[in-house]
């Protein structure tokens, strides 16, 4: 069987991403459909010493009536310098934060001029760190045929998937009956039973960038997204 999952690119993204990631052996990134303005695609949220936690936003040119392949950077505000002082500040005294913040930054400072572009190396480098391995592609690259299932299906089938791993807030939407009469197993993917972790500040965020996790605990940072800290629901 080969599992498929179709997720949109976001920025830095948290946990769960990273778990569907590792739970398939094809992520696609859908980036070949509406930008979605004030959302995951361009920003993400990191601890602060204070408690809450605060956004970290990309800048952006144009709005919500483009695709988010076509979504570019604006470039003429400083907010890559700025994201990089943040997360310093943040997370500068975290025990791994040097095995990770110096390549983090160079690539966010010298990344692309496109937010997906951005995204999906920014997702790709973290996924490494966690010693994910999976055959990565991008719905733009398919030419995927219909809308919503429809199209889900085409770019499993153009993958050579016969299984689809959605999200779970897909349930409320998605027509299984499609996905049985085209012969591709359906499952939703849970995110109960994520661990708790010392973070820099109280209260616990579970919904942070995956970096809080990587900066707090290293290489056991698998252990709090699938593996033996995991506690599922029976």
């Amino acid at each position: 069987m080969t599992r498929v999952a179709i997720i949109q690119p976001s920025y830095i993204p948290w946990r769960g991403t990273f778990d569907i990631i590792h739970s398939v052996d094809v992520f696609v990134f859908l980036d070949d459909v509406q930008y979605t303005v004030r959302d995951w695609r361009n920003r993400n949220r990191i601890k602060t010493h204070q408690g809450p936690s605060t956004w970290l936003s990309v800048p952006t040119k144009g709005g919500r009536d483009q695709r988010i392949m076509d979504v570019e950077i604006d470039d003429t505000q400083d907010w890559r310098r700025k994201h990089v002082a943040s997360l310093k500040h943040s997370y500068g005294r975290c025990k791994f934060f040097g095995e990770y913040f110096p390549r983090f930054s160079e690539v966010l400072l010298a990344g692309p001029s496109k937010l997906s572009e951005l995204d999906i190396e920014l997702t790709k480098l973290i996924a490494g760190w966690l010693s994910i391995e999976c055959r990565y592609a991008r719905s733009s690259d398919l030419d995927a045929q219909g809308t919503k299932d429809d199209r889900l299906i085409d770019i499993v089938q153009k993958m050579g998937g016969d299984a689809y791993l959605s999200g779970p807030a897909a349930r409320d939407y998605i027509q299984p009956e499609k996905f049985g009469r085209a012969g591709i197993a359906l499952a939703y993917q849970d995110y109960a039973g994520y661990p708790e972790y010392s973070q820099i500040s109280a209260p616990f965020d579970p919904q942070v960038t995956t970096l809080d996790l990587l900066f707090a605990v290293g290489p056991e940072a698998p252990d709090y997204i699938w593996g033996k800290r995991r506690v599922r629901s029976a």
